[in-house]
């Protein structure tokens, strides 16, 4: 097993990509802290894990809030004895909303849970990981943090941060054992569009000329081999980097 023994916390673990990352994880030895906003969501994750014979145990967080993140990465390792593993996954869309329609409160909502919360993830982990020289950060960004107009533009700029916080963190730790990178997935069938309630209509026809050169939509267990592949030792020289998984889309 390529993670045998070892302790992931997954953020955003309750369905699509997270959850399917969270099941594979398990299924390849490592112990799941599987976390999301709804605990029975979570619950229902961990019960799916230990029904085949998985570790794994639930907590609810807002990855938006100091506090939580605080408290799942403790629970972890209460639980656990250390962390191993950083999966920050949790995110939401913008609406598409264009920088002339932006308001402060979406800006600062979007970039919250997108980039805030996975720096304070990563600044909980980071002492854990120095202290024994190991740890493996894997930080889901988007073709919207590699190009200008997959969505809108908080969603487009907070995923770009993620992808420069994944740069820095990755060189700056390198020499102590420990590496992050990050996904850039294409469109993937998951239930972040339950995040889009309102489109903005001119952002989301911007938006949308893009889509037709989209040769198709991934899924959820596809990404989570990624995931897989970045926080197991396949990777060991790979640091720092952004992998896209998108069937191709942006290599047009």
């Amino acid at each position: 097993m390529k993670l045998n023994g070892k302790v992931a916390v997954i953020t955003g673990a309750a369905s699509g990509m997270g959850k399917a990352t969270a099941l594979l994880f398990a299924a390849e030895g490592a112990k799941v802290v599987v976390s999301d906003l709804s605990a029975d969501n979570a619950a229902v994750v961990v019960q799916e894990i230990e029904a085949k014979g998985g570790t794994a145990i639930a907590v609810a967080a807002n990855v938006a809030k100091e506090d939580d993140v605080q408290q799942l990465i403790d629970t972890a390792v209460d639980t656990y004895g250390t962390l191993d593993i950083l999966v920050n996954n949790a995110g939401i869309m913008d609406n598409f909303v264009p920088a002339a329609d932006l308001t402060d409160e979406l800006w600062e909502r979007v970039f919250a849970v997108n980039t805030t919360g996975p720096m304070r993830a990563i600044r909980k982990a980071l002492p854990i990981f120095t202290a024994k020289q190991s740890g493996v950060i894997v930080n889901v960004a988007s073709a919207g943090g590699l190009y200008g107009s997959r969505a809108g533009a908080a969603y487009t700029a907070a995923k770009h941060a993620v992808v420069g916080l994944t740069k820095n963190v990755g060189f700056q730790y390198a020499t102590q054992g420990i590496r992050c990178n990050a996904i850039a997935p294409g469109g993937v069938a998951t239930n972040i569009s339950t995040t889009i309630n309102a489109p903005n209509p001119y952002g989301m026809e911007q938006a949308m000329k893009g889509m037709g050169i989209n040769p198709r939509t991934g899924e959820p267990e596809e990404i989570a081999k990624v995931a897989l592949f970045l926080a197991s030792d396949d990777s060991s020289f790979v640091n720092g980097t952004v992998v896209t998984a998108d069937a191709g889309w942006t290599a047009y």
